[in-house]
């Protein structure tokens, strides 16, 4: 059966009076707190152009009612030269236990390339209000199995194991004289969300040489099988022409491990007009009261802020 998601509208967007919240509200990570009540951990950025991280709750019911908005950043930014110096972006939120995993992307500038990301980890103990860092080092960083930079993670959590579905770069490409990163969607293994078993396994590929970019897995279990959304975009000209800019793709697996792309099969298209009619991309799936919600960014990497759609009962 054909799968379809009805977009229910925009959420939020930040109204640009904060200085460290001037513009965007980016990979929303959404979290169920109670019956009634999501939380839902965005990025925005401030004067700076750094990117920060914070939250608002909403209805359960109709994620377009904001019940809170959370007045500051959740997490510092990192000391000079650490990962996340320069931008936190959130990525996955996990229960272990009576805590809250967060899984984030941290940025730092470089000198030949514009930046480099590493995936941090933040612990909250009070149920994901505030959050402490693991640690001042990434817990997916740049190895000998991703030399360039690793960036979005989703990480599912199923009897006793952590997959993670991130982000890798694989090469610096020259376009038009500007550096632009090509990544693909790579699998690692956790016993404990903190260690990470990376063995260069890649989830899925680039489809062919015009694509640029796999970023932003969800990953959910259904019908004894795994679904995937996820962004893709191609490598040039992807900023500015929204024939080239992010879509959100689909993809299927019987494993979790090996999949199969389908993206034609994905459910939802950008709209006519509107905040979402020139790119959807950074996809989150929740479960909330029986039905799959689908949190995600439209037009200019989340300038207009992030919307959600619900799984039509019959997908």
């Amino acid at each position: 059966m054909a799968l379809s998601w009805q977009k229910k509208g925009l959420i939020y967007a930040p109204d640009g009076s904060l200085e460290w919240s001037r513009t965007h509200a980016q990979v929303p990570v959404a979290d169920v707190i109670d019956e009634h009540h999501l939380r839902i951990y965005y990025s925005t950025r401030g004067t700076d152009n750094r990117s920060n991280t914070s939250y608002i709750e909403v209805d359960a019911g109709d994620p377009r009612e904001i019940t809170f908005i959370n007045p500051a950043p959740i997490l510092p930014l990192g000391r000079l030269g650490t990962f996340d110096e320069d931008g936190i972006m959130p990525s996955s939120i996990v229960t272990v236990g009576d805590r809250k995993y967060l899984y984030y992307i941290g940025w730092s500038q470089r000198k030949n390339v514009p930046y480099q990301n590493s995936i941090g980890l933040a612990i909250s103990e009070d149920g994901g209000r505030t959050f402490r860092k693991y640690s001042e080092g990434p817990v997916i960083g740049v190895s000998h199995i991703d030399p360039f930079f690793t960036g979005t993670i989703f990480v599912l959590k199923e009897a006793g194991l952590f997959r993670a579905y991130y982000l890798s770069c694989v090469e610096w490409r020259l376009v038009n004289d500007r550096p632009e990163s090509l990544y693909v969607l790579k699998y690692a293994t956790s016993q404990d969300g903190i260690d990470w078993l990376r063995n260069n396994q890649i989830a899925i590929p680039l489809k062919d040489d015009q694509e640029g970019g796999l970023v932003s897995a969800a990953v959910i279990k259904a019908e004894g099988r795994y679904r995937m959304w996820f962004g893709y975009r191609n490598y040039f000209d992807f900023r500015s022409n929204p024939e080239n800019a992010y879509n959100i793709g689909y993809a299927e697996s019987p494993d979790g491990i090996s999949w199969l792309r389908k993206d034609d099969k994905s459910g939802i298209e950008r709209s006519e007009e509107g905040w979402d009619s020139q790119m959807i991309s950074y996809p989150y799936v929740i479960e909330v009261k029986g039905k799959n919600f689908l949190f995600y960014n439209g037009n200019g990497f989340g300038r207009t802020g992030f919307g959600y759609a619900i799984l039509n009962s019959n997908s």
